[in-house]
C-alpha cells in the first residue's frame, strides 16, 4: 500500500479537467495551469488587499497560505479579501501555485503540509481522495471545525457525488468543490436532425439511452447515414468508469467491476462495427472530429461543461453553434477541484469564511453565482456548472456554442445522477493500464483473456496490490 501511494505523485498527470478557469491553459482533466507558470517553476506571490479598510496599528496582516495547481482558487481567495473590507483589514494571501504537469504539485504540497505551512489547498479529482480519505486526510480539517454550517449542503443542493468524495472515513465533510462536473452527451444538431429528424434534446436523449443497448441502436442508425456516434472509445470511458458500482481497489485488492470489464466489449463493438473514427482523446484527430473535419461526421462527445467551455470552444471552428446537450445513457462525472482547510492552521475561522463563500454561498455575491453566470472574470466571461443546484436553477446557462441552449437544464440532473463512491487513490495509474490493454484487444493484438491477464500483471508490477 505504501509503495503504491508513494507512486501517486509521479503518476499525477492532467486528468478529469477539474476546475477549469478560462484564465489558464487547459489540461486533459479540466484543470488549468497559469499561463505565466511553467512546470519548472513555482509561483509564489503575496497578494496585497485593495481594500481601504484600516490595517492593524503595526501595519502587519496575518497571511493565509494557499496551495493550488492553478490560479483559480488563489483568485477566489483574493476576490473574497477584496470584497470583504473588514476581513481585508486583518488578512492577506500568500499563494503558491505549482502545476500538476510533471507530478510536481503533490510532493511540494505534502512537504508544506508536514511543515504546517498551509492554511488551505486545492485538490483535483485525480488525487483528491488522498487528501479526503487517504493518507493525506490527516491534514484535512472537518468543515465544522472551520466554523462552517454543513447543513447548507442540503439547502444549497450541493451535488451529492462531490459530498461523497469530500467526506473523510469518519463521516466528516472535509472538502467541497465550487464547480460540478456531472457529464452530459454533447451532440451535433445538424447530424441529429439528419438521422433522428430533430435536434430536440428530449428526443435525442431517448434515442441514445438510457443504457448502452439504446446507445448502440442509435449508432447503427447513424452508421446507415455515414456517421459515427463518437470519435473514439475514450469518449465513452469516463461514462463507463464513473458509473461503475465499485472502484478499482477494495481492501488493498484489485477489483475489476463488471461495468468496467464490459468496456472491453463496448470498445470492440465500436471498432468492429465502424461506429467511430478510432481516435484517441486529446489528439489532433479527436479535435478534428469536433470541427467536423474528421474521417466521417461524428454525432457527439461525453463530458461535463468544462469540456464545452475549455476544449470544444477552441476546436469546433465552423461547427460553433451546431451543438446541444442532453442527458447521457448513464450518469457519470469527470474531473473537478475540491477546496480543503488544514487542521494545523491557526486561522481556521478565517479559512472557514473563505471556503464557505467559495463552496456553499448561494447569494448573487457568492463565488458560485459569479462562476455560473460568467461574471467572476469580467474580461473572460465563461458560464460554468457549479456544485449548487440552487445557484444553477436561478442562473442563466444559455451559451452560444450550444445555439443558445440553457445547459443548466441538463447539467443539474446530470450532477445529481453522478456517483462519487467508486473512486480510489489509484485511479489515474490503473486507468492508463486498463485503457492500454483495451486498445490492444480491440486492435486484435490480444484476445480478451490475455488482455485481462496482462492488465492484472501490470497492476501487480506497478502497485503493491493483491490481484486475483
Amino acid at each position: 500500500m505504501k509503495k503504491a501511494l508513494s507512486l501517486l505523485a509521479a503518476l499525477s498527470l492532467m486528468l478529469s479537467f477539474t476546475a477549469c478557469g478560462d484564465s489558464g491553459n487547459a489540461g486533459t482533466d479540466g484543470s488549468t495551469a497559469d499561463a505565466n507558470t511553467s512546470s519548472e517553476e513555482v509561483k509564489e506571490s503575496e497578494s496585497e488587499s485593495e481594500s481601504e479598510a484600516e490595517t492593524p496599528s503595526d501595519g502587519t496582516k496575518e497571511k493565509i497560505n494557499v496551495y493550488s495547481f492553478t490560479n483559480e482558487v488563489p483568485d477566489m481567495v483574493q476576490k473574497y479579501i477584496d470584497t470583504h473590507p473588514d476581513f481585508a483589514a486583518k488578512y492577506e494571501m500568500n499563494d503558491t501555485q505549482i502545476p500538476t504537469t510533471n507530478g510536481e504539485y503533490q510532493p511540494a504540497l505534502d512537504a508544506a503540509l508536514a511543515d504546517g505551512g498551509v492554511d488551505m489547498f486545492a485538490a483535483e479529482a485525480a488525487f483528491v481522495l488522498k487528501y479526503t480519505q487517504g493518507e493525506g486526510s490527516k491534514y484535512a480539517a472537518p468543515y465544522e471545525d472551520l466554523g462552517i454550517d454543513v447543513s447548507q449542503v442540503e439547502t444549497a443542493e450541493i451535488a451529492p457525488y462531490t459530498v461523497d468524495i469530500g467526506t473523510n472515513p469518519d463521516g466528516k465533510l472535509v472538502g467541497l468543490g465550487y464547480q460540478a462536473t456531472g457529464g452530459a452527451f454533447i451532440y451535433r444538431r445538424s447530424i441529429a436532425k439528419d438521422v433522428f429528424g430533430t435536434d430536440d434534446p428530449a428526443t435525442v436523449q431517448k434515442e441514445i439511452g438510457p443504457g448502452w443497448d439504446k446507445f448502440f441502436e442509435a449508432a447503427e442508425k447513424l452508421k446507415a447515414k455515414g456517421y459515427g456516434i463518437v470519435s473514439g472509445d475514450g469518449d465513452i470511458w469516463h461514462a463507463v468508469e464513473n458509473s461503475s458500482d465499485s472502484g478499482w481497489v477494495v481492501d488493498d485488492k484489485l477489483v475489476i467491476d463488471q461495468k468496467r470489464e464490459n468496456f472491453l466489449d463496448l470498445s470492440k463493438k465500436l471498432m468492429d462495427n465502424d461506429y467511430h473514427n478510432d481516435t484517441q482523446d486529446w489528439t489532433d484527430d479527436w479535435y478534428a472530429d469536433m470541427a467536423g473535419t474528421g474521417k466521417k461526421g461524428i454525432l457527439g462527445f461525453f463530458g461535463p461543461a468544462w469540456l464545452i467551455n475549455y476544449t470544444m470552444k477552441d476546436n469546433v471552428h465552423d461547427t460553433f453553434g451546431d451543438w446541444a446537450v442532453c442527458e447521457p445513457p448513464v450518469g457519470f462525472f469527470w474531473g473537478g477541484t475540491w477546496v480543503i482547510g488544514c487542521k494545523d492552521s491557526d486561522k481556521k475561522e478565517a479559512v472557514g469564511k473563505i471556503i464557505e463563500w467559495i463552496t456553499l454561498n448561494t447569494d448573487e455575491d457568492g463565488l458560485q453565482y459569479m462562476w455560473a453566470n460568467g461574471t467572476f472574470y469580467p474580461d473572460k466571461p465563461t458560464k460554468d456548472c457549479v456544485a449548487s443546484g440552487v445557484v444553477m436553477k436561478k442562473s442563466n446557462g444559455e451559451v452560444d456554442i450550444l445555439g443558445g441552449q440553457n445547459m443548466f437544464d441538463v447539467f443539474v440532473p446530470a450532477n445529481a445522477n453522478a456517483n462519487g463512491k467508486n473512486l480510489t487513490p489509484y485511479d489515474e495509474g490503473i486507468n492508463s493500464l486498463w485503457r492500454d490493454q483495451v486498445r490492444q484487444y480491440t486492435a486484435g493484438n490480444k484476445d480478451r483473456e490475455t488482455a485481462i491477464a496482462d492488465f492484472k500483471q501490470a497492476v501487480a508490477d506497478k502497485f503493491d496490490l493483491e490481484t486475483e
